[in-house]
């Protein structure tokens, strides 16, 4: 019979044979075989009991000599330190900003705490009292510069919405020292370090309460990111009650990379967390080189500073709803060390 001339259903259309049909060359089988046995704990890097196992095989190596070429006086390495390493290798830009302490009170408790100022500013015509009276004493005394300004002016200089009192204090943009040479300097005086980490940080009076707390119990210094951080402020200056002029602030512009840095030089990095998992009270890193990071209130420790570290400590509180702010733990923590290297010694 003749075909119409009328096309058949698409679906209706008989395909050939297909061709032979490539194999899968064992991929199915292997995934049924499924994947090999899931590592220890103890050999997964990022896992607690990875870090910890790290981290004693680390101690254990430094008991053998090791730590002595890698902290020692600087004389097992060299002088050069690559700029990638250290974290901080550039020194960052000071500010031309300037910072200004006002009130009678502030004033007062800043120049006692011998905040290296440049000017004290005094509105005219201002009502002497004894606080006044000794701001100008101390001002004198240090040979201070004392200008008489008119209230507008002294009014611009504390900024808007601000209560002066007839009082203003000028004080320079701190100069941050470098984290590695900060550490070479404790090394050269034959010290173990004893360095504060400040990971997240923005209250410049937990600054000011952890500078206080480092110069208390036998610490070196203290670190601060370049960013995200709060830097060392008139009120830093005022909450550590002067221990900011003895105790030295660093700053980093990478604190991870400045942490790593610092465990190839042989010190242990320990981070405060309310759920670490190594209690404080008879911590076994005491005695060694120790880098004590604390995160902020709110948000703890960031996830690469969390992965850095050796350890991640945890205090004992027996409130479960209470909690620590950052000044408080690190004093708890530096007082922990101090006791239990002073107890190493006898």
């Amino acid at each position: 019979m003749k075909s119409n001339g009328a096309k058949p259903r698409a679906g209706a259309v008989r395909k050939g044979r297909k061709g032979p049909q490539v194999g899968s060359g064992g991929q199915g089988r292997q995934a049924l075989e499924g994947k090999k046995p899931t590592p220890k704990a103890e050999d997964r890097p990022y896992h607690p009991a990875g870090k910890r196992k790290a981290a004693a095989e680390r101690l254990s190596a430094a008991g053998g000599g090791k730590r002595a070429a890698s902290t020692g006086g600087g004389s097992g390495r060299s002088d050069q330190r690559p700029a990638a390493a250290s974290g901080g290798a550039r020194r960052p830009k000071q500010s031309d900003d300037i910072e200004v302490v006002t009130g009678r009170n502030s004033v007062l408790e800043a120049l006692r705490a011998k905040i290296p100022a440049t000017a004290l500013y005094v509105a005219t015509r201002i009502e002497y009292d004894d606080r006044v009276k000794e701001v100008m004493n101390i001002a004198t005394k240090r040979g201070l510069p004392i200008l008489e300004v008119m209230r507008p002016e002294l009014d611009r200089l504390a900024g808007f919405d601000s209560v002066h009192q007839g009082l203003a204090l000028k004080v320079p943009p701190y100069e941050y020292a470098h984290p590695g040479e900060l550490l070479d300097k404790i090394i050269s005086r034959g010290q173990k370090p004893l360095l504060v980490a400040l990971d997240g940080i923005t209250d410049p009076r937990n600054l000011g309460a952890i500078i206080r707390s480092v110069a208390a119990f036998g610490g070196q210094g203290v670190i601060v990111p370049q960013r995200r951080s709060v830097g060392l402020t008139a009120s830093a200056w005022k909450t550590s009650a002067g221990a900011a002029a003895r105790t030295p602030v660093a700053m980093a512009a990478n604190l991870t990379q400045t942490l790593k840095s610092f465990k190839e030089r042989g010190v242990f990095v320990l981070g405060l967390d309310g759920e670490g998992d190594v209690d404080l009270p008879g911590l076994s890193w005491a005695t060694e080189p120790l880098v004590v990071v604390v995160g902020s209130e709110g948000k703890g420790l960031s996830r690469l500073v969390t992965e850095t570290c050796d350890a991640v400590v945890s205090i004992p509180i027996s409130a479960s709803t209470e909690s620590l702010n950052a000044g408080i733990a690190a004093s708890v923590t530096l007082y922990e060390i101090q006791k239990l290297r002073a107890a190493a010694k006898r």
